[in-house]
């Protein structure tokens, strides 16, 4: 596929207008993140729980949230209720990821990232909590 032809994809995908695009296109690091990142959607995030305990949502250990690489939750891969104070964390771990993707390092080989969700636990005064380790992992052809 073709840069122009990207280009026409991607402005149909995000509804933008064509001086919509001109803003878009002015910042590098977007024009690099949409041409040069064939990885994107080669590629999914998961947040697989790790540690569980007194989740309101039920959360347990080997669930997985599983995204995008641009981040939006494939609800069908993951479980029936998803707790938002988990989910949370989640997103912050995302800016790395994508840096690591656009740089063209391995986005698992430099650091994994460990998140909880919001719920400090019982013993601190809330429900409970769970750990969250976040990974990419390519798509299967």
């Amino acid at each position: 596929m073709d840069t122009e032809e990207i280009w026409k994809l991607f402005q149909r995908h995000m509804e933008y207008t064509d001086e919509e695009m001109k803003i878009f296109k002015s910042d590098p690091e977007k024009v690099k993140m949409v041409t040069q990142t064939p990885n994107f959607v080669k590629c999914r995030v998961i947040a697989e729980v790790t540690y569980s305990h007194g989740c309101h949502a039920g959360h347990k250990v080997g669930d997985k949230f599983i995204m995008t690489a641009g981040g939006q939750l494939v609800t069908e891969n993951c479980p029936k209720r998803m707790c938002m104070f988990a989910l949370g964390p989640v997103s912050n771990a995302l800016p790395a990821i994508y840096e690591r993707l656009i740089s063209g390092s391995d986005p698992n080989h430099e650091r994994s990232q460990t998140v909880q969700c919001t719920d400090v636990g019982l013993d601190r005064g809330g429900w409970g909590k769970i750990l969250m380790k976040v990974y990419v992992e390519k798509i299967k052809d």
